[in-house]
């Protein structure tokens, strides 16, 4: 058992010890399926604490033959699956965790170097060979597999830190080397098993990438087969809440969001581990970081960035190009690349099959007001926000006048000239300028019913309030938009809701850019 060398399972010890442990254990069936073959080196890339070293840690104890781990895994999903034994505790793990290596050098411009030398160290110790000076760690390994046949996983923390980091050139290209040998090393190729990279980006493509382009990646955005292992699921989520007496809805409108491929829902585990605990939805994710690292890349001056923010943080959706961006923390070369950067970080989420981007949640929509509410080219959207009480208030009172006016500002505010009479900036106006009912309400946008969809519907989740029903319309009537919502019959979608509802109409003139408000109220009863 040593340091780098065939490590220990305390840190999967240390897991299952907490007093909230999910098993994602069948990632390692996913991965045995992937020894000795061409899909043998992967790239693991997720937001910070959504679980990529947690997993890393359960790896490696499983694969170590430096522990004895069925003890730990046996009540797990992994140990009834036919190649738990295959591999259980029987091969060589190099592990190395390069964000702390990096933290703790001393000396950061060798810190590979000295990395290197120490797992060296362990190898000689290990399997009775010297190596020179001269030996890198790739070649090291090469004269190991030589002498005694010995395979070996590797598994790289944080690979991306000196990307992130910006490190000097020097440096980086020590690191280029380092990965080149590793991986790009035909010869040594034998001696690998399996290769594991997590990260937070996915691998750089201008200048790592000719160095990694044989590992397949698992990203924000093509999470593929492994989209369920890191972070929550739904039904994971969901038996917290009711193990913890925790509101599921509440928790979902507070951490859900992401889509991963064909897991549409998946949680954010640092928020709903911290809301379980605490027993309290909140700010949980969001405040391992700083909100200047969102902050830097909104405010960036590409075309059209800011019209799509607003879009996103009224609720709406934008579409994204990611394929274009670099994985880079510098060259970006517009808002697609700003935007797919974000996804990456977890301040958005993405669609795949619709190339949609959006702000997941209420923990991460919170963050983007944050970001924006003192900067002077976002002073409108704030107002919009500030005031979205007194909307939501006049609305509830049904006062027609008092919304109009109040979506009429709204939707000046939020949108520049070009695309005023547009029908998305119209709705993103209009969710933007309903802002504060999210902390009373369910909003949805575009529910589909039996004959049409309902422009918005807000479902109270606090009693002694009216669910509404929001229809727009644009060069019409506020009388139309409400008959729309009664021979669409769009209260058939709230069929488990009982108490207070309103029809709210609204129209708007293109030439005058007023708007008009129609109020109607009814109750559904048993």
């Amino acid at each position: 058992m040593g340091i780098y060398l065939n490590p220990s399972n305390v840190l999967l010890q240390q897991a299952r010890n907490s007093e909230i442990f999910i098993d994602k254990s069948m990632i390692i069936a996913e991965l045995n399926k992937m020894f000795f073959s061409e899909n043998k080196y992967l790239c693991i890339s997720r937001p910070r604490r959504f679980g990529k070293s947690m997993a890393g840690n359960m790896i490696a104890a499983y694969y170590s033959k430096g522990c004895d781990s069925r003890e730990l895994l046996k009540d797990l999903k992994i140990a009834k699956d036919a190649s738990f034994e295959k591999y259980l505790n029987k091969l060589n793990v190099i592990k190395l965790d390069l964000n702390a290596e990096y933290m703790m050098a001393k000396n950061k411009s060798r810190f590979i170097d000295i990395m290197s030398e120490s797992v060296k160290a362990e190898l000689s110790e290990q399997f009775g060979i010297p190596f020179s000076p001269d030996d890198s760690l790739a070649s090291s390994l090469l004269k190991v597999y030589a002498k005694t046949g010995e395979t070996f996983v590797i598994i790289i923390d944080e690979y991306d830190v000196l990307v992130r980091e910006q490190v000097a050139s020097d440096l980086f290209q020590d690191y280029l080397g380092f990965l080149n040998s590793l991986f790009k090393n035909s010869t040594l190729s034998p001696a690998i098993a399996l290769a594991y990279l997590t990260g937070i980006l996915p691998i750089v493509r201008d200048r790592i990438q000719s160095k990694l382009n044989l590992f397949e990646e698992y990203s924000m955005t093509d999470a593929s087969t492994l989209a369920e292992f890191v972070g929550f699921t739904a039904e994971e989520t969901k038996g917290l809440c009711e193990q913890y007496g925790m509101d599921y809805e509440e928790c979902k409108r507070w951490y859900d969001g992401y889509d991963l491929n064909d897991v549409h829902e998946i949680f954010s585990p640092k928020s709903v581990v911290s809301a379980m605990r605490k027993r309290s939805f909140g700010s949980y994710w969001t405040q391992t970081g700083s909100y200047e690292a969102l902050k830097l890349y909104i405010l960036m001056n590409f075309d059209g960035i800011k019209d799509d923010v607003v879009t996103m943080i009224g609720g709406g959706k934008v579409h994204v190009e990611v394929d274009s961006y670099l994985n880079t923390m510098t060259d970006f070369r517009g808002k697609d690349d700003v935007f797919t950067y974000l996804i990456h970080l977890g301040y958005l989420a993405y669609d795949k099959e619709t190339q949609l981007c959006y702000i997941p949640n209420e923990e991460i929509r919170k963050q983007w007001i944050i970001s924006i509410q003192y900067e002077q080219d976002y002073q409108p959207v704030i107002k919009i926000v500030n005031d979205s009480k007194q909307l939501l208030e006049a609305t509830i009172n049904k006062d027609e006048e008092a919304v109009a006016a109040a979506l009429t500002e709204a939707h000046i505010r939020a949108t520049n000239p070009l695309t005023y009479n547009n029908e998305a900036s119209f709705q993103s106006a209009i969710g933007l300028a309903y802002f504060y009912a999210n902390l009373k309400y369910t909003v949805i946008k575009e529910l589909p019913t039996g004959k049409g969809y309902a422009d918005l519907a807000l479902i109270p989740y606090v009693p002694n309030i009216p669910a509404m029903i929001i229809e727009l319309k644009n060069n019409k009537s506020a009388d139309s938009a409400i008959n729309q919502i009664k021979e669409k019959k769009y209260d058939d979608l709230l069929e488990h809701y009982r108490g207070d509802l309103l029809f709210v109409g609204i129209n708007y003139d293109e030439k005058t850019k007023d708007h008009q408000c129609k109020i109607e109220e009814f109750k559904i009863i048993d």
